[in-house]
């Protein structure tokens, strides 16, 4: 576990931030983290406000989302976590992801013109909202929960789209229930904190990296890409995102099965420092999943520590 910041804590218990209000998805997230557990939960309104938290020293950790199964990487997240620089992933944690459609006390679904929810909600439960409000007009919140809260403090919407315990956190009536596209989608968040001790290999770990192509010609990517591929390291996610200084110029965010600490997925990075200008580590973490991870082909770390040493003797004029 990282050193804490010495204003990262209230009374002497440490402040996780997450993205707020209550009710959202990112806090059943947090209640996962078995550490979090009696801690200080920070709501916050951003994804950036949580990361600023952390490198504030104003919390110790922060939760927040990175991706979902339906729509992909969480664009807020992968852009902050690229501008942050100084930031490591702890832990991973997935969330079964269920709508349902909320509104005040007295309305009928017959009603609802306007819906408010989260960008990345909206499209996971549009076959519904065309079958049963196909006029409606949507209108973006910054978070699901922030989305129902506003029902009770303003005329913003008629309705809004959040998590099925939303009801337990505001006074507000269920009108539809389970109306997800994908009743199987899953949301992916993370735990992030200051450069630290890392968590150690479980033999079920992943690493997150973002990477600079060098230059822009052609077979780069697949350059990139081979420092992986010749390890044995099997990707999980690869995703691009605009790097913003000009047109054409990307960044990508990779997740490796494996450790740091593995010798095939070290080399790999190892490569990937030696091929792009720019690659920021972002950490080596448990996988929620469980599932375990082992490099492909002769990339263990007895063979790598074999082939160690017959190059050591050859070198040695043996």
């Amino acid at each position: 576990m990282s050193s804490q910041p010495q204003n990262s804590s209230r009374k002497g218990k440490p402040v996780y931030s997450f993205l707020g209000p209550v009710g959202t998805f990112t806090e059943l997230a947090l209640a996962q983290v078995a550490e979090a557990q009696g801690a200080i939960w920070n709501p916050v309104g951003q994804v950036t406000d949580a990361i600023d938290d952390v490198l504030s020293g104003v919390a110790y950790r922060a939760i927040i989302p990175v991706e979902n199964s339906v729509e992909g990487g969480v664009s807020a997240t992968l852009d902050a976590l690229a501008a942050a620089q100084a930031i490591r992933i702890y832990g991973e944690y997935l969330v079964p992801v269920n709508f349902s459609l909320v509104a005040r006390r007295g309305t009928k679904l017959a009603d609802v013109k306007t819906i408010a929810t989260h960008p990345v909600a909206y499209p996971q439960v549009r076959a519904w909202l065309a079958e049963h409000l196909p006029q409606h007009v949507h209108l973006p919140a910054t978070s699901t929960a922030a989305a129902a809260a506003s029902l009770l403090s303003s005329d913003f919407a008629d309705a809004a789209i959040a998590a099925p315990t939303i009801v337990n956190h505001y006074d507000l009536i269920t009108l539809a229930k389970n109306i997800g596209d994908n009743k199987n989608a899953q949301t992916r968040f993370i735990q992030v904190g200051l450069p630290g001790k890392m968590p150690a290999p479980t033999g079920a770990d992943k690493t997150s990296v973002i990477i600079e192509l060098p230059t822009e010609r052609p077979g780069t990517l697949l350059e990139m890409l081979e420092q992986f591929a010749t390890r044995g390291v099997n990707l999980t996610r690869i995703e691009s995102r605009p790097i913003g200084d000009r047109l054409g110029r990307y960044r990508f965010n990779v997740d490796a099965e494996g450790h740091v600490l593995d010798d095939s997925v070290g080399e790999a990075l190892a490569g990937l420092h030696r091929f792009s200008p720019k690659v920021t580590f972002l950490g080596s973490y448990p996988r929620a999943d469980k599932q375990q991870t082992k490099p492909l082909g002769n990339n263990s770390n007895a063979e790598f520590a074999d082939s160690a040493v017959w190059l050591k003797q050859l070198r040695a004029g043996k």
